[in-house]
């Protein structure tokens, strides 16, 4: 019974996604139809003529009414088909497939350093509460929250690229590259990335095992005698488990979708600059494809949270 109840929630959080996502493709679509200007003009230039403009219109179905135009976008990201890019007129799946893995390395390296060091700290600063190392984690928690990315992007490049000349301004990768170099290349947007998400993880954290700390067998483990340390580290940190898992994969999904401020003021040849890009040269297909693979990104690490949250604590398979 458990465990087909398991899969039915499951399966609802999945259709749920799917339904949103959806949505979202209409609004994605919606939202670029709707912008100023008019995109064959932009392509063939000011130079145009009527008659050239109206032939490139049909070409690109631009004639077609909004939902037929729709519809047929939709089938061919149903079936791989991303569509061409109008600007160079190269394939846009395989341009996204050079960009998706720099940006999926990227948010790699800072989720292998932003998650552990995030739930130390956290860890901490439960364990010292009130004392002068919880003032000061939380402290630098609220500066880092505080300041906005670029900001934090260009900090870093004053002085570890200008100042101190550790690591490059410009984060250029490229296939084959040596691992190490491509570490070192990544390593400020990454950084950047870090002191971004590291906060919020934290003192989500931190929250979680306070609250669970209320909790009436936590007073009874104090009252066997066991430290502080034991507490947090056997009853505490895995009873919260849950909600921490919750606020890891929020921001695991920010990583990938809200690189795309740090990969241009780092010119990092990812997802997040081959979109602003495209918006430039407003060429519609890659700034649709590029949304909606940023939104199944989110809305499946989302998805991801849910079902984690649902295996990890037992009441929420049964909702009041």
């Amino acid at each position: 019974m458990g465990g087909s109840l398991v899969l039915k929630l499951i399966a609802q959080r999945v259709a749920l996604g799917v339904l949103l996502l959806f949505a979202v493709s209409v609004l994605i679509f919606a939202g670029t139809q709707i912008l100023p200007g008019d995109v064959a003009a932009t392509i063939l230039g000011q130079s145009a003529t009527p008659q050239a403009l109206a032939n490139l219109r049909a070409e690109l179905g631009l004639n077609d009414p909004a939902v037929v135009r729709y519809f047929r976008w939709l089938g061919g990201i149903l079936t791989g088909d991303l569509g061409t890019a109008l600007s160079n007129g190269r394939d846009i799946a395989s341009s996204i497939g050079e960009r998706l893995g720099n940006t999926l390395f990227l948010a790699f390296c800072a989720a292998i350093v932003s998650v552990p060091l995030a739930i130390l700290l956290g860890l901490l600063a439960v364990r010292y509460r009130n004392g002068p190392i919880d003032k000061a984690i939380s402290g630098i928690a609220l500066a880092s929250t505080a300041l906005p990315e670029f900001f934090i992007g260009y900090v870093l490049i004053l002085f570890f690229s200008v100042k101190f000349n550790l690591f490059p301004t410009v984060s250029t990768v490229y296939d084959g590259m040596p691992f190490l170099e491509r570490l070192r290349a990544v390593a400020m947007p990454a950084a950047a990335l870090t002191l971004v998400v590291l906060a919020q993880m934290m003192r989500m954290t931190r929250a979680a095992i306070l609250n669970v700390m209320q909790s009436a067998y936590i007073e009874t483990a104090e009252l066997k005698g066991l430290s502080a340390f034991q507490i947090i580290r056997r009853h505490a940190f895995p009873n919260a488990v849950a909600p921490i898992v919750n606020v890891v994969m929020l921001n695991l999904a920010y990583l990938v979708v809200g690189v795309v401020v740090i990969e241009v003021i780092f010119v990092y040849p990812g997802m997040g600059q081959y979109l602003v890009d495209h918006v430039a040269k407003r060429d519609v297909p890659v700034v649709q494809a590029v949304g909606l693979i940023f939104a199944a990104v989110y809305i499946g690490l989302n998805i991801v949270a849910d079902i984690a949250s649902i295996l990890a604590n037992p009441r929420l398979r049964h909702p009041r």
